[in-house]
């Protein structure tokens, strides 16, 4: 394998912004063009000795790839021998160790199209982010990673197509909300098995909790190692433990990822610059940098996200040639605070005009964002309800704060911004809630007879909250108050969609089990969205059996409320 040469990434006064102990200059991004020669400088010897001294396998945490384009994409992995070790560092040296890697054209990794070699740093917890480039567009490539005499798993990606061309069909899954303590990461297995061209992850990948802080109705079937994380090496070391999980390295391998965070991957419910308890408020900045430093290590992200202090720029724009633009939203770290704290309630301070849920600057470069698409499909991937969910049955309306309900002129101006851009199918993807849902959107949900003017398709947790259980989606309180919304399940499990020029149609799968491993998944409903036709329509739905509506009989908002209540 070639030498690489290697480009220094530096952002002038980021050491400054860093607090003790995260200190450290920008990692080099891997170079994907590889020159003919070996260049001056190669590895050095202790590097090169640290490398060949691996006794244990460090791939334990497995490959990734993510934010494809055209002509390349981000491959990742992270060296970690010993994951769980106290100091977060994984059973590493303190030094950089060289990675080789290769991308393949063929499935048997034999014909190999782009190669080099990439410093796994101990800044940046011996992560490795590599900008593959000069690709082919709308092509199947496999990837692995060498270190010493280990070899990697291999993993697959893909590139997004000429932006001229639509391409084929896109098959694109995504999901949300995994709690390790709560159940096994099935779904994320299954995910792998539907073969997906593209995974959105749209927030709770990890859970900041102390072991049995947070517990599932039914009981936690693992635990969490160490105390909630708050330090750098709190979030290297749980980053880490799920990792491990068998099903999600897999889910990783089989398809690049677009992800972007929500709450538990810092704090939950924290909101912009104010953590979830007061009184944390002084060190908050602290603990965000850590968590972002730690996301950003254990992500394919592009250099273009490397985290600076306690702000890292998330949202950003993914094209899928005339087919989809995918407008990746942060929802929590330019908000403003909960205008009445976290729960249902009726707040009439939610709807000051003021009020933003992503910051006037991202905004702005949304709204920049319609007017510019010239896409069939123009998909926000974000993390929080989209549409109203009023959980009064009587003239009040008492709707939850911490989602988009809580931020109403924000959520109009958005909407309001796609209608005027002549966006041609908006559809909104959501995670956060732990249960399946499909909406039709509204400008003024005020007037429920108004025109349909969008949709939203809402994936169930990956394990948070336990198994649930099966219900009529029909009789659920909230569908009966709220007639924009079609459709509720509470079991575990994720949404397979394929998009083509005339439809996007949506499986939401769940699996029966998360209480134990290797459930098998089904589709519980299947709903369309038609090109020019905006709102949900469904095409399938799956009987559900009478013991499992004998044991949500009566199910109310209320106990909605509680199951969806994140803080103990």
């Amino acid at each position: 394998m070639p030498g690489l040469d290697r480009r220094t990434f530096l952002v002038t006064g980021l050491v400054t912004g860093l607090a003790a102990g995260l200190a450290a200059a920008i990692p080099a991004p891997a170079s994907a063009d590889p020159p003919p020669t070996p260049p001056p400088s190669t590895p050095g010897a202790e590097a090169g000795a640290a490398a060949r001294g691996l006794c244990s396998d460090p791939f334990t945490l497995g490959v990734a790839s993510g934010d494809p384009d055209p002509a390349g994409f981000v491959i990742w992995t992270r060296l970690a021998p010993r994951p769980l070790a106290e100091d977060g560092l994984g059973g590493m040296p303190p030094i950089a160790v060289p990675v080789r890697w290769q991308v393949y054209d063929d499935e048997c990794c034999r014909r190999v199209v782009r190669e080099g070699v990439a410093d796994a740093s101990p800044e940046w917890g011996h992560s490795v982010h590599v900008e593959v480039d000069r690709l082919r567009p709308g092509r199947e490539y496999w990837y692995r990673f060498r270190a010493g005499p280990h070899l990697s798993p291999t993993g697959r990606a893909l590139t997004a197509p000429d932006p001229a061309s639509f391409g084929g069909p896109l098959t694109m899954a995504f999901v949300s909300c995994a709690q390790y303590e709560h159940g096994y990461f099935t779904a994320y297995r299954r995910l792998a098995e539907d073969h997906p061209d593209l995974v959105l992850h749209l927030g709770d990948y990890q859970y900041e909790y102390a072991r049995d802080t947070y517990v599932a109705p039914t009981g936690n079937v693992r635990d969490h190692e160490g105390p909630e994380t708050v330090t750098l090496a709190d979030y290297r070391r749980r980053h880490a433990q799920y990792k491990t999980d068998p099903d999600l390295r897999a889910a990783h391998a089989a398809a690049p990822w677009l992800v972007v965070f929500d709450d538990h991957e810092v704090d939950n419910n924290w909101a912009g610059e104010t953590p979830a308890h007061p009184e944390e408020r002084p060190a908050f900045g602290q603990r965000r940098e850590a968590a972002f430093r730690a996301y950003y290590e254990n992500m394919p992200l592009r250099r273009t996200s490397v985290p600076c202090g306690a702000g890292m720029r998330l949202y950003r724009r993914v094209g899928w040639g005339r087919m989809a633009t995918f407008h990746l939203l942060d929802t929590r770290q330019y908000r403003d605070d909960q205008a009445c704290g976290d729960g249902y309630k009726d707040c009439p301070e939610s709807a000051g005009p003021e009020r933003s849920i992503t910051g006037a600057e991202q905004e702005a470069w949304l709204l920049d964002g319609f007017r510019r698409s010239a896409a069939r499909w123009d998909v926000i991937g974000q993390q929080v309800f989209f549409a109203r969910r009023d959980s009064d049955a009587g003239p009040g309306t008492r709707t939850s704060q911490d989602a988009w309900d809580g931020y109403a002129a924000s959520r109009r101006r958005i909407t309001q911004g796609w209608m005027d851009a002549g966006v041609r199918n908006p559809v909104v993807l959501t995670g956060d809630v732990h249960a399946h849902w499909a909406s039709d959107l509204k400008l003024d949900y005020d007037h429920p007879a108004g025109p349909t003017v969008g949709s939203e398709l809402v994936t169930t947790s990956v394990s948070t909250t336990g198994d649930g259980a099966d219900s009529d989606p029909a009789d659920h309180p909230f569908l009966r108050i709220n007639p924009h919304l079609r459709f509720y399940n509470d079991q575990r499990g994720y949404v397979l969609t394929r998009v083509e020029r005339e439809a996007m149609t949506a499986d939401f799968r769940v699996v029966p089990r998360v209480s134990v491993p290797g459930a098998e998944a089904y589709t519980r409903a299947t709903f369309v969205v038609e090109d020019r036709v905006p709102g949900v329509q469904q095409t399938y739905l799956r009987p559900f059996s009478p013991p499992s509506a004998a044991r949500t009989a009566g199910v109310t908002a209320e106990d909605t409320i509680r199951q969806e209540t994140e803080r103990p």
